[in-house]
Formats: structure tokens, C-alpha cells, sequence
């Protein structure tokens, strides 16, 4: 036993004092290969700088030149890699990770199937223009300015400031409505007016209103009015108009201002907008005791 353990000893010590030489006689190999990385990291920063500068004159849109420079970024991080691996003269290696790229190619795409998919949508919303930097957009249930486009996600603010970061893959895959795609939104609101409202006054009195508070209003042909129908209480209209902006946010605050204006003028003209009330009806012959009238 203790022959045993002296020649395992003996073994260990001698891989330890090989590893020790190797690493000796190796010492300026990885000194100089750890240098090269270093150097590499900082190349790829300045070569992904260089490029979106002179992107920076092209007609891509800024997403897709954010993901230009980040590939050729990364591109310059592996060269860099392998040129290490050069230096440290670990061919074998380099040839072992080669060949054996394509299995571990396939593992490594089964289990990242959501982040390459992400960084797929993530190349392709960069490069369509339905979609861009600035836009106001609604998807997947969230609205908001669209602030970034990277290889994981779309980035937006809403209106409150908060950011929502939805997967490149979710806005892809799913209907996307872009308020800036047009330079003018339409205002909708809807309003109802008393029954014993004059209808075609009233049309006049809305139409007048928002041409005169609304400067993209030209005239009162420009403001669509619209009964829809009669209500409970009340004989429902519609009107529309055009204002120059494609921020939903502006168009909330266009809708509050007529809202404003709209209810000055039916004061201002006596014009009731009536809210549902209930009417209780009693037999001729019901009388009222002491204690409910006095209740």
C-alpha cells in the first residue's frame, strides 16, 4: 500500500513539475496572447465607432446601423479568439473547436431557439421601415415611442415614462400599429345633446368651435359630424378631425382640448348634454303617508 501510494505521489509530482515547465517555456506565449486580446477588445469598440460613423451618411435607418456595427463588432471579438489560439499554439485545439462546430452548432441552436430567434427579428425589424426609431407605436398590447432596437428586444416609452422592453420576436410575429407612419391623426369624440336640441345647430355650433380652436382645421368641411343614434337620454353624435401629429399622446390632449371647447360652447348657447336619469312612475290613486313624505 504505501509502495502504492509513494508511486502515485511520484506520478502526480512529475505531471505538476511538467505543467510547471510547460507553463514556463509557454509564459511569453500567453503574456503576448493575453496583450492581443486586450488589443482586440479595444479594436472592436473603435472598429464598431468607426462604423457607424460612416454609416452615419447612408440611408439606413439607425437600428440597422446600431446591428451593422455590433456584428462586425463581434466578428472582430472572434477573430481575435482564434488568433489567441494561434498564438498559444493550440492548433489541435483550434481544430478540435471546428470540427466540432457543426454538433455543437446544433446543440447550441436547440437550446437558444428564443434568443436566435429574437436576434433574427432583431436584424429584420432593423431593416424594415415600418418601424423606426421616434415612431409612436402600438404592439402586443403596449403603446409607446419607440427609443431602441438591439438583437433582443424593441424598447419603448410610454407615456407615463416608463420603458417596456418587448422581444424582437413578439413584434415580429405580431400586428404592429405605427402612428407615425402618416403625418396627421385623426381625433374621434363623441358627445350626445337633450332631445329638444336643434340638431342642425347644434352640427354648425361643433363644426364652428373646432375650426376656430384647431389650426390645422381649415374650414368646417374638414370636421366630419355624424349623428349615430338615439340614445337613452340623449341623441349621440360623432365628430372627427385631423390635427398635425402622429403621437397618440398628442391626440388624447387634442381630443380633451375639443372636449373643453365643445362643452363652453353648448353653455355658452344653452344646450343640454343630458346624463341617464331615473323616472318613477305611481298610480293616480298612490298616496304619500306622513312618514314617507316627511322621509
Amino acid at each position: 500500500m504505501k509502495i502504492q501510494l509513494t508511486d502515485a505521489w511520484n506520478k502526480m509530482a512529475n505531471r505538476l513539475e511538467s505543467w510547471l515547465n510547460n507553463l514556463i517555456i509557454n509564459l511569453p506565449n500567453i503574456i503576448i496572447a493575453i496583450f492581443v486580446f486586450v488589443i482586440v477588445l479595444f479594436l472592436s469598440k473603435y472598429i464598431s465607432r468607426l462604423t457607424l460613423k460612416l454609416l452615419s451618411k447612408s440611408s439606413l435607418q439607425k437600428s440597422m446601423k446600431n446591428v451593422i456595427a455590433k456584428l462586425i463588432s463581434i466578428l472582430v471579438i472572434f477573430a481575435g479568439l482564434f488568433l489567441v489560439l494561434g498564438i498559444l499554439d493550440l492548433s489541435k485545439t483550434l481544430n478540435t473547436i471546428l470540427a466540432g462546430a457543426g454538433v455543437a452548432g446544433l446543440a447550441v441552436g436547440l437550446a437558444l431557439q428564443g434568443a436566435l430567434a429574437n436576434t433574427f427579428s432583431g436584424i429584420v425589424l432593423s431593416y424594415i421601415k415600418q418601424i423606426k426609431f421616434g415612431d409612436w407605436i402600438e404592439s402586443n398590447d403596449f403603446e409607446g415611442e419607440v427609443i431602441d432596437i438591439d438583437l433582443r428586444a424593441v424598447t419603448i416609452r410610454q407615456p407615463d415614462n416608463n420603458l417596456v422592453y418587448l422581444p424582437n420576436k413578439l413584434v415580429l410575429e405580431n400586428p404592429i400599429k405605427n402612428f407615425s407612419s402618416t403625418a396627421q391623426s385623426r381625433v374621434i369624440l363623441t358627445c350626445g345633446v337633450g332631445y329638444s336640441s336643434n340638431l342642425e345647430f347644434v352640427r354648425d355650433l361643433v363644426r364652428q368651435t373646432i375650426v376656430s380652436n384647431f389650426e390645422p382645421v381649415a374650414n368646417e368641411k374638414d370636421v366630419i359630424f355624424i349623428y349615430s343614434e338615439f340614445g337613452d337620454s340623449s341623441i349621440n353624435f360623432e365628430t372627427r378631425f385631423w390635427i398635425d401629429s402622429t403621437s397618440a399622446l398628442e391626440v388624447a390632449k387634442a381630443k380633451s382640448e375639443a372636449m373643453i371647447c365643445i362643452k363652453k360652447a353648448f353653455d355658452k348657447n344653452d344646450i343640454n348634454i343630458p346624463f341617464p336619469i331615473r323616472t318613477l312612475d305611481f298610480p293616480k290613486n298612490f298616496k304619500f303617508t306622513q312618514e314617507q313624505k316627511e322621509g
